[in-house]
């Protein structure tokens, strides 16, 4: 970003509260355009409260969202997603009985032209086929008209659930704890993907507790403790001990001045 470049989304003293309990205590988070931000904190730092906030799932008691210099208010996901925010919790949403083009293009799928998708008649291979392309961009190895995706390995299913948020997420892309119980080769190809969504010019940010993933794939690291941000660190100029240190409150680094 620039000084004369608005980020994508940012957050400004966002507060929620749940009865007594402030999960975010004036907290704010930056997303640049085409930027790989890493989100991490302990449990209870605030994080999915947060995605939350941002995603239109909760509703601030506080504070502003703007989505690239413009304030917005997300009253339900539906919002979001129609500025072009899509987020892929640690539960995929899939529907497992459809095969991966149904989930690709669940509650938005095409209907044939003319008549026939005036009556509802859905346009089976124009969505088998623009979902072939995504996989293969992506390259996610499912086949648009395979089986039911609960028949699928974890990291195939992980790979559903990306691609079906990339294909309507046109400005940022949320990944909650998008490695969590995948093998070795599953991570890789989940990271991989990560670059990849990036490289189409589509904003990503990560929620997870891998210190050695985010160090490789991210371009900054906000760390959150007791609801608010406690520091933005460059990725390429952190080490695993410094970030570690801001998680914990050994650091003493604090947002206060930082470049975004």
């Amino acid at each position: 970003m620039t000084s004369h470049t608005p980020p994508v989304l940012e957050a400004r003293g966002i507060v929620k509260r749940f009865g007594h309990v402030e999960a975010l205590r004036g907290a704010d988070f930056t997303v640049g355009q085409g930027e790989v931000v890493a989100l991490m904190g302990d449990n209870g730092a605030g994080k999915s409260t947060l995605v939350k906030a941002l995603s239109g799932v909760l509703q601030p008691d506080g504070g502003t969202i703007l989505i690239q210099g413009e304030e917005v208010h997300f009253h339900n996901p539906v919002e979001a997603r129609e500025h072009g925010v899509e987020t892929v919790y640690q539960d995929l949403a899939l529907a497992d009985t459809l095969n991966p083009t149904a989930n690709l293009f669940l509650g938005r799928e095409l209907r044939r032209k003319g008549v026939l998708g005036r009556l509802g008649v859905l346009d089976n291979r124009a969505m088998r086929t623009k979902a072939a392309e995504v996989f293969a961009t992506l390259n996610v190895t499912v086949r648009a008209d395979h089986g039911a995706v609960g028949n699928l390995s974890g990291g195939q299913r992980q790979g559903v659930a990306v691609s079906r948020a990339v294909t309507w997420a046109h400005r940022v892309l949320f990944l909650d704890e998008p490695t969590a119980a995948l093998g070795v080769q599953q991570t890789r190809n989940v990271l991989d993907m990560v670059r990849k969504v990036r490289d189409r010019g589509v904003s990503v940010v990560i929620i997870s507790h891998s210190v050695p993933e985010v160090l490789e794939v991210a371009d900054r690291i906000e760390v959150f403790r007791l609801g608010r941000r406690v520091a933005v660190l460059q990725a390429a100029t952190t080490s695993a001990l410094d970030v570690v240190a801001a998680i914990t409150g050994a650091g003493d680094t604090t947002p206060e001045g930082a470049d975004l």
